[in-house]
């Protein structure tokens, strides 16, 4: 299962690194995975480009049925601070294994804390993954390209939502 994943993982990095010239290392298919679900504009939209200028009535608006842009900012941010906790080997926030409770609301204040925070913590993780010996890469590498897998999962349920609501710009990436 770990050299299917890598495989998967190698995929974009090969084309990117291709027109380079280079040949892709664990850190560079990791960082490529890790930065274009954050803020690089790749294949897909990043997270800050679909969460960028929404309302807090946007970030809050919902079917009745599904998870707000907000609640799923949260979440995001939950699991990311609970990783990034972990590589820098401090002890992540206290969870009660109920996953429905990371999917916080959000109000005028906590919403741009939840887009501050989150990119905040993006960023450390891209830094860690920088800057770290290749042994722990090579033990941390499925969990980092899971973190990259889980952002873009929830960064199209994010797009898909503003898409719904009117406040997608579809010049930003997904038409």
């Amino acid at each position: 299962m770990k050299k299917i994943l890598f495989s998967l993982l190698m995929m974009p990095a090969l084309y990117s690194n291709a027109q380079t010239g280079s040949a892709p290392t664990l850190r560079s298919l990791l960082l490529e995975q890790l930065k274009t679900t954050h803020n690089k504009k790749d294949w897909f939209v990043p997270v800050n480009t679909a969460i960028e200028g929404l309302t807090v009535d946007q970030a809050n608006w919902t079917d009745g049925k599904n998870h707000s842009i907000g609640m799923l900012a949260n979440h995001l941010l939950f699991w990311n601070a609970q990783e990034l906790a972990k590589f820098k080997g401090e002890k992540p926030a206290a969870f009660n294994g109920n996953n429905d409770e990371t999917f916080a609301k959000v109000d005028n204040s906590s919403w741009q804390t939840t887009i501050k925070k989150l990119d905040e913590v993006l960023t450390e993780i891209e830094k860690i993954v920088e800057t770290t010996d290749e042994a722990k890469l090579k033990n941390w590498y499925d969990e980092i390209a899971h973190i990259g897998t889980h952002n873009a999962y929830h960064t199209g349920q994010i797009i898909y939502i503003r898409k719904l609501q009117g406040s997608w710009d579809a010049n930003k990436g997904v038409k």
